[in-house]
């Protein structure tokens, strides 16, 4: 091979390694049971001048989802090559607006789950109950509900309540997470989630809740987010932890590569 097609290669090349990256996050999401049907969106950007994004195709339940059968779009949502499946321009209001905002917000994850939902419904929101809550301490947006998000005049004000944050609860809907990888915006909703799960059977226990002190809440925050001075220090975490879910896939539902 030459150099030249080498070269010309390495964009399809990038394409299909990030294909098979955001299938594993809608197959991981299906495993995990913070699925709505065919509902909710994964949204991943793609490299290059076009903003040209990948997203599930409208109809497929997210342990169909494989890297080929994500459809390409533009920042408003219209396909952009042929493809079998419809694309839902609506559900793309919410991510687009993230999109257009912020350049660090290459995935855009969105979920309905019972706990998120839960949580998002509470008027004190995220309560630092738990070490997972801890990571968003200070750390997460609280954006209002407007009704379903299929008005662009909701984007504005979604982003600016975003602000420079990486974790968002929509008030009386559910939770949005983005990350520089789709790894990176799953790895977020899981504990997101989790913290909201480990919140609600909490509270249902009917007794008083422990808070720590504001001063732990906020050096946790920092710790468990890289920015914190402590004796040791743990940056393979997230890279093992992906690591480990691919091979969870490779075990389970190897065909999302497909």
């Amino acid at each position: 091979m030459t150099s030249a097609s080498a070269s010309a290669s390495a964009p399809e090349a990038d394409e299909q390694a990030l294909r098979r990256e955001l299938a594993a996050v809608y197959r991981l999401v299906a495993h995990f049971r913070m699925t709505d049907l065919i509902y909710t969106h994964i949204s991943l950007r793609l490299p290059g001048p076009d903003h040209h994004f990948l997203i599930n195709p409208y109809g497929l339940m997210f342990e169909e989802i494989t890297a080929s059968s994500l459809v390409k779009i533009d920042l408003d949502g219209n396909a952009v090559e042929p493809s079998p499946y419809p694309v839902n321009p609506a559900g793309f209001v919410i991510h687009s607006a993230v999109h257009r905002a912020r350049e660090d917000a290459r995935c855009v994850l969105h979920t309905h789950t019972k706990a998120g939902c839960a949580v998002a419904a509470q008027k004190g929101g995220l309560l630092p109950l738990n070490q997972m809550s801890m990571e968003f301490y200070g750390r997460l947006a609280y954006h209002d509900y407007e009704g379903q998000a299929l008005n662009l005049a909701e984007q504005q004000r979604l982003v600016t309540d975003l602000g420079d944050h990486h974790a968002l609860v929509l008030r009386n809907h559910g939770l949005l997470t983005i990350g520089d990888t789709a790894a990176r915006a799953f790895l977020r909703m899981y504990y997101l989630d989790k913290a909201c799960e480990i919140q609600v059977t909490a509270q249902a226990g009917g007794t008083a809740l422990v808070l720590p002190p504001e001063e732990v809440c906020a050096y946790t925050s920092r710790q468990m987010n890289g920015e914190a001075d402590s004796d040791l220090a743990d940056d393979q975490a997230n890279d093992l932890a992906w690591a480990a879910l691919l091979r969870l896939l490779d075990r389970v539902a190897p065909d999302y590569k497909d």
